[in-house]
């Protein structure tokens, strides 16, 4: 478990959080520029010190200041990814890794060379200088060097966000394989919803400095009080586990979390019992009073109606329903909704034009 409880006053700022966080997996500190994300993250590294703060990862308190306790930040187990990797340019990959494996006593150390250069795909770049690496080359190199330090949290401020799209493509996998294999739990700030969809379980929205929400993804995701709702890519992030894959048709099935529902996804064969992960966008489910009948849409749910809202626009409405313990979002017109009735409690079928796979 993570706990961080931060206050801090700035000129025009003020940073007023209160957070219990997994022990373990990606969260995903999310908002807009300005809203505290950085600013919460520097201080839960110690390189800002809250006025008033409790910060505890795990068994370790890292501040307490009600008993006087603040822990420097050279003294806090914990790996640090900027925006640029900042590394040293005369020493080669090796050498710059070798700097952060050199701070931790043998005994102590979670995480070997071997590992992290597996992890991150750099065995082949040890013997070159960061002015011979790609940005995300370079971008890789510092995250294996932040995790040869074993920390017990791993701290990441927009590690993408310097790189254009086709190098965020490249590093994406490397960092859905360290959430998959190490046990260090991730904080990772982002502005960018793709990229939280893609690697986060858990997610806590900031704005101006305070947390608006925080829990597991595809709940927060669904939820119809908050901003991400309203915005165009809107929709809900579901792990799903392959059940089988029709070879012909090049299409997988796949199991909903805890529900007896499936879906099907245009995508290669993976094994059953693998998870995979995809978002379903609210502007890609329409909604029917009967089961479509010779339609060309491969996924057709019952669903149970739970909320409605107005959308942004005056045209249109959000719908949350629930497929079996699963939740989806519908944005259909108001014109819809009358014509359907629309209403909590109704039982409806959702169309799924579209699933993006994320994972």
């Amino acid at each position: 478990m993570i706990k961080v409880r931060l206050q801090l006053q700035y000129s025009g700022f003020a940073l007023d959080v209160d957070l219990k966080l997994p022990g373990r997996g990606v969260t995903a500190l999310y908002g807009h520029s300005g809203s505290g994300k950085t600013t919460c993250l520097r201080c839960i590294a110690g390189l800002e010190r809250a006025g008033e703060g409790f910060v505890q990862i795990n068994e370790q308190v890292w501040q307490d200041s009600r008993n006087g306790v603040f822990v420097p930040p050279h003294k806090r187990t914990l790996g640090y990814v900027f925006q640029e990797a900042s590394l040293f340019p005369h020493l080669s990959v090796l050498a710059n890794l070798a700097f952060g494996l050199k701070r931790i006593p043998r005994a102590q150390r979670r995480v070997d060379m071997a590992q992290a250069t597996q992890l991150l795909g750099i065995g082949h770049l040890l013997d070159r200088h960061p002015q011979h690496l790609s940005g995300g080359e370079r971008q890789r190199v510092g995250i294996a060097r932040a995790l040869l330090t074993s920390p017990q949290l791993l701290l990441m401020d927009e590690p993408l966000a310097a790189l254009d799209s086709q190098r965020k493509s490249e590093i994406l996998p490397y960092l859905e394989r360290l959430h998959d294999q190490l046990e260090i739990p991730v904080l990772y700030v982002s502005h960018a919803q793709d990229e939280v969809a893609r690697l986060a379980d858990h997610i806590v929205l900031l704005s101006e400095g305070r947390a608006l929400a925080s829990g597991p993804i595809g709940e927060t995701l669904a939820r119809l009080d908050l901003p991400l709702a309203l915005g165009d890519d809107a929709g809900v992030v579901i792990d799903g586990t392959v059940s089988g894959h029709d070879a012909h048709y090049q299409l997988l099935t796949l199991q909903l979390p805890d529900s007896p529902l499936q879906m099907r996804v245009d995508h290669t064969a993976l094994a059953p019992g693998q998870h995979l992960r995809f978002k379903v966008r609210a502007r890609d489910v329409s909604l029917s009073l009967q089961p479509g009948a010779h339609s060309s849409i491969l996924n057709c749910l019952p669903v149970t109606v739970t909320q409605e809202i107005p959308a942004d626009n005056s045209a249109h409405v959000l719908v949350r329903l629930d497929a079996a313990g699963t939740p989806l979002l519908a944005r259909i017109t108001r014109y819809s909704r009358d014509q359907l009735h629309v209403h909590p409690g109704q039982v409806l079928w959702a169309q799924i034009k579209a699933v993006a796979v994320l994972a």
